[in-house]
């Protein structure tokens, strides 16, 4: 299957998908209304090819074939061309539908439009086009030239095509499809959005800083960086607008007070450097609030179908590097341990009673 690729959106994702699919070998159109975000995504990309080569992982003649796959352009008509188009903007429902009614009349009538939307559904974005049918999700991990995992959502309308031209792009680019049902966060922000959330309200409970919150995270789940250190990679402002499309799944799911503050101010956590070690008993209490809230969330993922239980764990395992994923802590822990974890949250929010047996 031959691919011409579009990008509209030359940020932090859409120059590092851009990357992907060039060092595959695909002409890629990369496109934003901005020449500083262009001027940008340039250096980025020239600056990843010559890394490569530094590397020894790629000659001098390849890296500059890749990279001569690229256009960039200001204008949104250098999409025309394109057999897949990805839709890399901000994260704002308004803003990726003005897009859709913008794009959808300069496209072939058999091009796949897809949206790196991390937390809003397909569905809504795809009431924007007049044939929804061709949209779907892919949802690119940062970095994106990196990173392994590809969310690949469909809604009730994406057509069967879409999906196979998706997944062949995937493929062919050596990604790790994970497929996903359309719903708010997916997969693996259903879970991992209410886990940093959850560590947001240890901390205002006062229980632990967030030094000494990470500190837990990291021991409890084999993680090279705990929740606060993933979010000010990230920017607090995004885990905000991530959990804030949760919140109708319940007051489980509502963004923590100190969330808010910090991500509605555009700051960044303070963490301390060398934290002072918590108490055992301290350190038991955050244990069990942080795997409750995985639990919880990743359980009722698997139940309303929106995930297959392996695929959450392999997701959990390539995409942020859990190395006890949800599905596996809930066998180490045995279905009574975990419904204990899990009472303190459920007593809290006024969660009536989940199974977690669908975490196989």
């Amino acid at each position: 299957m031959s691919h011409v690729v579009a990008i509209v959106g030359a940020g932090t994702m859409g120059s590092g998908i851009a990357i992907s699919c060039l060092a595959a070998g695909l002409p890629v159109r990369l496109i934003d209304t901005t020449t500083t975000a262009l001027d940008g995504a340039r250096a980025k990309i020239a600056a990843h090819f010559q890394r490569q080569v530094d590397k020894a992982r790629m000659s001098v003649e390849d890296a500059a074939r890749y990279q001569a796959g690229l256009t960039l352009s200001d204008q949104i008509s250098a999409a025309s061309a394109a057999t897949i188009l990805i839709e890399a903007v901000f994260e704002d429902l308004a803003v990726k539908r003005k897009l859709m009614r913008a794009v959808e009349p300069l496209l072939a009538d058999d091009c796949v439009i897809a949206t790196n939307t991390s937390c809003l559904r397909v569905a809504d974005i795809a009431t924007a086009l007049k044939r929804p049918e061709r949209l779907l999700g892919l949802h690119y991990f940062s970095p994106a030239e990196i990173n392994l995992v590809v969310e690949l959502v469909r809604s009730e309308a994406t057509a069967a095509r879409a999906q196979v031209v998706a997944a062949d792009l995937l493929a062919v680019t050596g990604k790790e499809v994970l497929n996903c049902r359309d719903s708010n966060g997916f997969a693996i922000n259903r879970f991992f959005c209410p886990y940093c959330n959850e560590a947001v309200r240890c901390v205002e409970d006062g229980l632990a800083t967030t030094g000494q919150l990470d500190a837990v995270a990291r021991d409890v789940f084999g993680l090279a960086l705990g929740p606060f250190a993933v979010m000010n990679l990230t920017h607090p402002r995004i885990m905000l607008h991530a959990e804030r499309s949760l919140a109708h799944f319940g007051p489980f799911y509502r963004p923590a007070a100190q969330l808010e503050a910090v991500g509605e101010a555009g700051e960044l956590w303070e963490i301390e450097t060398e934290p002072v070690p918590l108490s055992a008993a301290a350190a038991a209490i955050v244990t069990d609030r942080l795997k409750g809230a995985v639990l919880l969330a990743a359980s009722e993922a698997v139940a309303e179908q929106v995930v297959d239980a392996d695929d959450l764990d392999r997701g959990a395992q390539l995409a942020l590097r859990f190395g006890i994923p949800p599905g596996a802590l809930r066998r180490n822990l045995g279905k009574a341990e975990a419904e204990r974890l899990i009472a303190f949250l459920r007593q809290r929010h006024d969660i009536s009673a989940v199974s977690y047996t669908h975490l196989r």
